[in-house]
C-alpha cells in the first residue's frame, strides 16, 4: 500500500471518528445536502416522465401528420370579403396537394357536423358527425375495439354505416354491443360497424374528441346530409395528411403551406399544424420547467454546503487547541487542510448517498400520490450526487484553510 492510500485512509478514519463524536450536528449538516440531492433527483424524475408522455402522446397522434384546417368565418361579410379572393378549403386542394406533395403517404378530407337530433338520445354531450374517407384511419392510427372499419366499398356506394368512437358508443348505445345496431342522425339512419379504441385527443377538427364522436364515409357524408350553418364555411373542414417514413414534416408543412397559399391567394383562411412541431415546442417547454425546477431545488444544496463550512468553522474553534498539538508533533499545514477538507467531503458523500435514496423515495411517492409518469435515470443521480461532493469540497476548502493557518504557539494557548 503506498504512502498516499495509507494516508488517505488514515484522514477518513479520523474523519468518520470526529464526525461521530457530534453525530447530532453532523446529521443536521448532512440534512442540507439529503434535501437538495433528493430535491433534484425529484424534480428531474418528473422532467423526464413528463417528456415520456409527450413524446408517446404525439408519437400516438402522427408524427408523421400534417393536419390543414379551415378558418370558419365569424361572419357573412367576413365570408364575402374571403370570396373575392379565395374559394376556401375544397376537394380541389385535396387534388393538388395529392400531386405536389413529395413524400406524401395518404391523405383523407374532412367534414364535420355538429347533429340537432340523434336518437337513442345522448347521455352526455351530442356526439359529432365526422365524414372521412377510409384512409383517415390510416392517418390517426385508428383501432377498433369492435367489429370493423368502414372501407372503399362503403364509400364508394354512400353507404349508410357508421363507427363510433368509445365515448360516442357508451354516450348513445350504453355498455352493451353496438355491432349491428342502428344510430339516427338528423334524419338518416346509420347501422354501427364498429367501435373504436380509446384515442388520445387530437388536434384535427379544431379540437375535436375523436373519442365522442360518429365516424362515417367520406362520400356518405355529402350525399346523405346538408349541414345548414355550412355557408360560413369552406366546403371541407380540413384535410389530413400523412407522409412517408423519412420525410422532413417540417419542410412539408411548408410546401402545403405555399401551395394553399397560391390557391387562395394568401387569403390566410387555413392553418397547418404539425404534430413533430408541437413535440418540439413541448420539449422546449419542458426543458425549461425542468431547468427551473433543478434551480429551486438546488438552493438546498446550495444552504446545504453553507451548513458544511458552517459547521467545520465551528469545528477548527473547537479543536484549536488539537491543531497546535499537532502542529507541534510535526504535522504540515497541508496535512490539517486534508484533514478538515475530508471532513467535509465526507459529511457531502453520506449526505448525497442518503440523498439518492431519498430521490428515488420522493419520485415514486409523487407518481402514486400525483399519478404522474416519473422516471429516475442514471443521469440524474449522477449529476445530482457529483454536485453534493462538489459542494462540500467548494464550501469545506475554506475552513479547511483557516484551520491549515493556525499559528501553532497561539492553538497550544488557546482554551
Amino acid at each position: 500500500m503506498s504512502s498516499r492510500t495509507r494516508f488517505m485512509l488514515t484522514d477518513f478514519a479520523e474523519a468518520f471518528v470526529n464526525l461521530r463524536a457530534q453525530k447530532t450536528r453532523t446529521l443536521l449538516t448532512a440534512l442540507g445536502i439529503v434535501f437538495g440531492v433528493g430535491s433534484v433527483i425529484g424534480m428531474l424524475s418528473i422532467g423526464a416522465g413528463a417528456r415520456e408522455e409527450s413524446l408517446r402522446f404525439i408519437e400516438r397522434l402522427g408524427v408523421r401528420n400534417v393536419l390543414v384546417d379551415s378558418i370558419p368565418a365569424s361572419s357573412r361579410e367576413e365570408l364575402q370579403q374571403r370570396r373575392r379572393t379565395s374559394p376556401g378549403l375544397s376537394e380541389r386542394d385535396v387534388r393538388i396537394l395529392a400531386a405536389n406533395v413529395e413524400g406524401l403517404d395518404t391523405l383523407s378530407p374532412r367534414r364535420t357536423l355538429h347533429p340537432a337530433r340523434v336518437l337513442p338520445k345522448p347521455s352526455g354531450s351530442t356526439p359529432a358527425l365526422l365524414g372521412v374517407q377510409p384512409s383517415f384511419a390510416v392517418i390517426h392510427n385508428l383501432r377498433t375495439l369492435e367489429g370493423r372499419l368502414f372501407d372503399e366499398s362503403d364509400d364508394a356506394v354512400s353507404r349508410a354505416v357508421c363507427v363510433l368512437g368509445q365515448a360516442a358508443k357508451i354516450n348513445l348505445l350504453g355498455y352493451g354491443p353496438a355491432v349491428g345496431r342502428h344510430v339516427k342522425v338528423n334524419d338518416t339512419w346509420l347501422q354501427v360497424v364498429g367501435v373504436l379504441a380509446e384515442q388520445v385527443h387530437s388536434e384535427s377538427g379544431r379540437n375535436q374528441d375523436r373519442n365522442n364522436a360518429i365516424f362515417i364515409p367520406f362520400n356518405t357524408f355529402q350525399y346523405r346530409f346538408w349541414d345548414s350553418s355550412r355557408f360560413l364555411k369552406d366546403d371541407l373542414d380540413g384535410v389530413d395528411l400523412r407522409l412517408r417514413a423519412g420525410v422532413d414534416s417540417v419542410q412539408a408543412a411548408k410546401v402545403v403551406t405555399a401551395i394553399l397559399s397560391s390557391t387562395h391567394r394568401n387569403a390566410e383562411d387555413f392553418t397547418v399544424t404539425i404534430p413533430a412541431a408541437l413535440l418540439e415546442q413541448q420539449k422546449r417547454t419542458q426543458t425549461i420547467f425542468t431547468y427551473v425546477m433543478v434551480a429551486i431545488a438546488a438552493i438546498s444544496l446550495l444552504v446545504g454546503g453553507i451548513g458544511i463550512m458552517n459547521i467545520v468553522l465551528a469545528t477548527v474553534m473547537e479543536r484549536t487547541r488539537e491543531i497546535g498539538i499537532r502542529r507541534a508533533m510535526g504535522a504540515r499545514k497541508r496535512d490539517i487542510l486534508r484533514q478538515f477538507l475530508t471532513e467535509s467531503v465526507v459529511i457531502s458523500v453520506g449526505g448525497g448517498l442518503l440523498g439518492i435514496a431519498c430521490g428515488v423515495l420522493l419520485s415514486r411517492l409523487i407518481a402514486f400520490v400525483a399519478e404522474w409518469s416519473t422516471i429516475v435515470t442514471p443521469l440524474s443521480v449522477i449529476v445530482a450526487f457529483g454536485v453534493s461532493v462538489a459542494v462540500g469540497v467548494m464550501f469545506g476548502i475554506y475552513p479547511a484553510m483557516k484551520a491549515a493557518e493556525i499559528d501553532p504557539i497561539e492553538a497550544l494557548r488557546y482554551e
